[in-house]
């Protein structure tokens, strides 16, 4: 190992390690005093002491960022997520960072890179970059890579809560209407009578359904991932469920399996448990896609305009509230991780909420009495005596 002296406040640092059975040599360039080259000579020592892996070369952003996606993501997060995070990789953060040196990585070029996109992506998005960049990072310091996380000294975009669109009983009522002619309406009505999520929805199987015990059972969900829809197990614990439904939502699941019956029949091929409950019209799984673009064309006809599928979820725990549901209750039916999160979610509905509460409050109350005591209460005669000086 050696430290030698490239220029007026810049060192080469050059230890030997071993990588893949073979020893090689380190290089490492390092600006600032001959101290802070030692300190970087020790930190590499440290690392290869410990089994950490030493980059020999010049180790890119882009290099980096495909390695973390590869052999960190993918054996960590669901398919879905990783198409995103690989996503936000390929077109935002690679094409503007990639060609750095994860070395040369410092926090006023990611600050800069935030302020840039932000002037044509919306904050919200600009976090999402954030996170992913971070968390790459993280695991580039866990593995030695890095010694401190250079996002963890940058100010991230901060991403505003999208305005939640609810609608109300008549608007409910109304889009039902609308929709009743459409041959989504089966999974509109269900979706606003369970509040579950579109892919639970769409991955339901008549199986699932208890129709004697009023109650549904989510064990799967329908997602659509590179063009091509695939049934999978709910991402959570508390995703996997069960739901409660309502004796209307029973009584018309249940006319509505008659008639998947007598289209079995028609077809010669009798409806099983494990078919899918919602379905096209010839009795294929619903793309998600193509309901959501169909929904959107009923809000419009409805006037509803703001309104998507994800807002019947919203809708049905609104209603909840506001008839007085426990929110314990509500974020079980949702499946939400915890009630704290699902009163996060919904507190500007429980604030408007007050005014109710204090209504039920004042009926449970009884009036006040005014004291004939008080009236005889004199502020002279209370006054504290003041001793003179």
């Amino acid at each position: 190992m050696s430290i030698t002296k490239r220029g007026k406040n810049s060192w080469r640092i050059q230890i030997y390690t071993v990588k893949d059975g073979k020893p090689c040599r380190v290089t490492a360039t390092v600006p600032g005093s001959r101290g802070d080259a030692r300190r970087k000579e020790r930190e590499l020592l440290g690392s290869r002491d410990q089994g950490m892996y030493i980059p020999t070369g010049r180790l890119t952003v882009a290099q980096h960022l495909h390695d973390w996606i590869q052999g960190y993501a993918k054996t960590r997060c669901s398919p879905r997520t990783v198409d995103g995070y690989q996503s936000i990789i390929d077109r935002h953060l690679v094409p503007a960072l990639g060609h750095l040196q994860l070395k040369e990585l410092q926090p006023p070029i990611i600050q800069r890179y935030y302020g840039q996109a932000c002037s044509r992506l919306s904050a919200r998005t600009v976090h999402h970059h954030h996170r992913v960049l971070s968390e790459s990072l993280r695991y580039a310091v866990r593995q030695g890579y890095l010694g401190r996380n250079p996002c963890d000294m940058v100010d991230a975009p901060s991403a505003k809560k999208k305005t939640m669109r609810t609608m109300s009983q008549g608007e409910v009522g109304h889009l039902l209407d609308i929709a009743m002619a459409s041959p989504y309406y089966p999974v509109i009505y269900t979706a606003l009578n369970t509040g579950m999520r579109q892919a639970e929805l769409l991955g339901l199987r008549w199986r699932d359904i208890d129709l004697d015990m009023l109650s549904v059972s989510v064990n799967q969900v329908l997602y659509k991932r590179q063009g091509v829809c695939e049934f999978k197990e709910p991402k959570t614990a508390h995703s996997r469920r069960r739901v409660s439904m309502t004796p209307k939502l029973a009584q018309y699941l249940r006319g509505y399996r008659e008639q998947r019956q007598d289209y079995h029949i028609a077809v010669e091929k009798p409806l099983a448990e494990d078919d899918l409950v919602f379905v096209t019209p010839d009795g294929k799984p619903i793309d998600p896609s193509v309901l959501s673009h169909a929904f959107q064309k009923l809000v419009k006809q409805a006037g509803l305009d703001g309104v998507r599928f994800h807002d019947c979820r919203h809708t049905f725990a609104s209603l909840m509230l506001m008839r007085g549901a426990k929110i314990k209750v509500i974020s079980e039916a949702l499946g939400h991780a915890s009630a704290a999160f699902t009163m996060d979610t919904y507190s500007h509905i429980m604030e408007g909420m007050q005014e109710q509460a204090m209504a039920l409050l004042d009926e449970v109350m009884p009036e006040g009495v005014f004291s004939r005591n008080l009236t005889n209460f004199s502020p002279s005669l209370h006054k504290p005596s003041v001793k003179p000086a």
